[in-house]
């Protein structure tokens, strides 16, 4: 009996030893400072072209690389098209089609806006509960390769679009912070709506910064879909901001305009100056691929540990099929952590051809 025995145990020492060595590789892999790319798209498809030409182009090109990670940073439709269920379904399938885990943060053409005439006259609220139910009915990613999330579940409403992601030593969430001044002053606001969303949503950027500073992490990456403006440069989307105060100074429409968004500002900046280390807001709403560093401040310093990346998005009076994706490179082991490279598919180019 004694000579069976030894050899099983001897095998079975072995095995653990291995299993341990391997559990300790892929926790030393996860922090080792190599680096991996991610895909940054969104405020897209907005017409029956890029819905059948230019997503699938896109999908295809992001599925040629080798993506740890894709992420569409909101408005999956226009802002004038019907709010119908296909919508969703459609924007799943393109997620779903991806072939590196994908996620997804709302945006308000899926549901603030879907009340207006043009857009159905659905109900908003009833839209984003159809998104929450349908979208975001289990804590998995989109993508061929699933993996599991982190998700937020608030004590009275579920706000499970929340997620976040670890990988390196770096911290991704999304977080639902969505234009039309984030449903408080809009054709229809609803600012009951936005004060719990508003506290839920902050909560979770907390808990990020929480996390990322208990593990001292080397980065972090944060995708919501609304441009919530930074500074007087950029009043396509948000009212001119004073970037001190990071008060609205827009008096027209309303001088209430750009409220929706200083709760979400205040904190990003208080997070961001604490962290110290390298803090990056993705967003859309704007349409324009832009790369700078926007946040100062009360005192009007430079934050130079934060980076705005905007994400392209339709572009229709440069060619209606104008459709291309952003990679950024983690880089742990580098100083600046993220690097940022715009995509331009091949399929898709407007002005000039593909070799």
């Amino acid at each position: 009996m004694r000579s069976r025995l030894l050899p099983l145990l001897a095998a079975l020492i072995t095995s653990t030893l291995v299993a341990g060595l391997a559990l300790a590789d892929r926790d030393r892999d996860d922090r080792d400072g190599r680096s991996y790319e991610i895909g940054l798209w969104g405020d897209l498809p907005y017409s029956p072209q890029q819905e059948s030409t230019g997503v699938p182009n896109l999908v295809a090109d992001m599925n040629r690389q080798d993506l740890d990670l894709t992420a569409h940073v909101g408005d999956i439709k226009s802002g004038g098209s019907r709010c119908d269920n296909r919508v969703y379904s459609q924007a799943e399938g393109y997620f779903n089609s991806l072939e590196a885990p994908a996620l997804y943060t709302p945006g308000d053409n899926e549901w603030t806006d879907c009340d207006r005439p043009s857009n159905g006259g659905f109900s908003s609220r009833e839209r984003l509960a159809y998104i929450r139910n349908t979208m975001f009915d289990d804590s998995r990613s989109f993508g061929q390769r699933r993996v599991r999330l982190e998700t937020q579940a608030a004590p009275t409403a579920p706000y499970t679009e929340n997620r976040r992601w670890r990988k390196g030593g770096i911290v991704y969430a999304t977080l639902h912070v969505v234009g039309s001044d984030n449903n408080l002053n809009d054709v229809a606001p609803d600012p009951e709506e936005y004060a719990e969303r508003d506290a839920a949503t902050n909560r979770w950027m907390q808990e990020t910064f929480d996390i990322a500073e208990r593990t001292r992490a080397r980065g972090v990456l944060l995708i919501t879909q609304a441009n919530p403006g930074f500074d007087r440069a950029d009043p396509t989307r948000s009212p001119p901001r004073d970037p001190r105060t990071l008060k609205a100074d827009f008096t027209t429409p309303s001088p209430q305009a750009g409220e929706g968004f200083e709760n979400f500002l205040r904190q990003l900046r208080e997070r961001t100056i604490g962290f110290r280390r390298p803090v990056v807001l993705a967003h859309g709403d704007s349409h324009y691929f832009r790369l700078d560093k926007p946040l100062l401040d009360s005192q009007g310093r430079r934050l130079e540990n934060f980076t705005r990346l905007e994400v392209p998005g339709d572009n229709a009076q440069n060619g209606n099929n104008d459709v291309q994706w952003v990679k950024v490179t983690s880089r742990p082991g580098s100083r600046e952590v993220f690097s940022y490279q715009p995509q331009i598919v091949p399929g898709n180019r407007t002005a000039v051809p593909a070799p």
